[in-house]
């Protein structure tokens, strides 16, 4: 089976779904002719042609408005805005039209369409290329929100998310783009949207993480199983719209704690949102001790220099697990 990065497997998902469906197309700065500023269209363009993968303005509110123009009559656009921090200018079109054309018309235009963007820090880039916003999107009705974690999902969920009826936030993880390689089969993959993935089993700590804060995670439960004794249950969400309340339930239930991990800001994070469904879905009475999460702080995120302060790391995840196991 081929080793790709997610690079490549994001670039393989792309090139399926235009060779399969002539409604499928593409759109974004820079992402013709110079194959999108991480390389993820690399020669989509020259197999497909203009048409099919256009390069738009710099104006990001224009290409998502175009892309949700598209998908009324009937096509399939993904549209790419180059960094997840420049979201907020096509927030209006996002939240307004994107989000809720479907309810508006009582169905009658679905809005088909994907929004793929590169989030999350650890590139060393400056002010609006780092962050981690993904909390506004979740909290939107009417928009699903993706993040994958490895090549071999990545792939399987943009193919997941481009052939979905409702309007899906693609958050990729750049941190990761090309710091890996995995088995990821020529024949095409797809991955249910919403469907969490245990990652690895244990029985004395639930994990709760996704994207790329799943690399320092697996890092920390090798860990704390080969030095500590504690073995971790890991759970990558791959979703944060919807969450997969029932498993994130049944490990908690089972181990009795919970740490979650992720970029964002703590402050109504997604960490917020996931202890407040384990306190009331039944799986507080089975905690051991109090859930922990492990975020970025409340603070705009800070010059390269030192974001490896900002950012959760291995050590604050053993650090975090080693004490929740001292309230036993």
């Amino acid at each position: 089976m081929p080793q790709r990065t997610m690079v490549e497997a994001l670039n393989l998902a792309l090139d399926e779904a235009l060779g399969g469906d002539d409604q499928v197309c593409l759109m974004g700065q820079d992402i013709g002719v110079n194959g999108g500023v991480f390389r993820v269209t690399k020669d989509l363009q020259a197999k497909y042609g203009e048409d099919r993968v256009m390069d738009s303005p710099l104006a990001e509110c224009g290409i998502i408005g175009t892309a949700v123009g598209m998908a009324v009559y009937g096509m399939k656009p993904v549209a790419e805005i180059q960094f997840s921090g420049f979201t907020m200018q096509a927030f209006d079109q996002i939240e307004q039209n994107m989000a809720r054309l479907r309810n508006r018309t009582q169905g009658r235009f679905p809005i088909q369409m994907v929004m793929r963007t590169p989030y999350g820090g650890g590139i060393r880039a400056v002010e609006h290329h780092s962050e981690s916003r993904e909390a506004y999107w979740a909290h939107t009705p009417g928009l699903k929100v993706v993040i994958p974690s490895g090549p071999r999902n990545a792939r399987a969920l943009l193919a997941a998310s481009i052939q979905d009826p409702d309007p899906v936030v693609f958050y990729e993880p750049k941190s990761i783009y090309r710091a890996f390689r995995e088995d990821v089969p020529d024949e095409p993959e797809q991955m249910e949207l919403g469907k969490a993935e245990v990652a690895r089993s244990g029985s004395d700590v639930t994990i709760i993480s996704y994207g790329a804060m799943m690399r320092p995670v697996r890092e920390a439960a090798d860990d704390l199983a080969e030095l500590h004794g504690i073995e971790s249950e890991l759970i990558d969400l791959l979703s944060i719209s919807p969450i997969d309340t029932d498993t994130l339930l049944t490990s908690v239930t089972r181990t009795g704690r919970c740490i979650i991990v992720h970029e964002g800001h703590q402050t109504c994070g997604v960490g917020a949102e996931i202890a407040a469904r384990l306190a009331e879905g039944g799986a507080f009475q089975y905690l051991l001790a109090p859930i922990r999460r492990l975020t970025a702080a409340d603070i705009p995120f800070p010059y390269f220099q030192i974001e490896q302060h900002f950012l959760p790391d291995a050590d604050d995840v053993v650090a975090a697990a080693r004490e929740l196991m001292e309230w036993t």
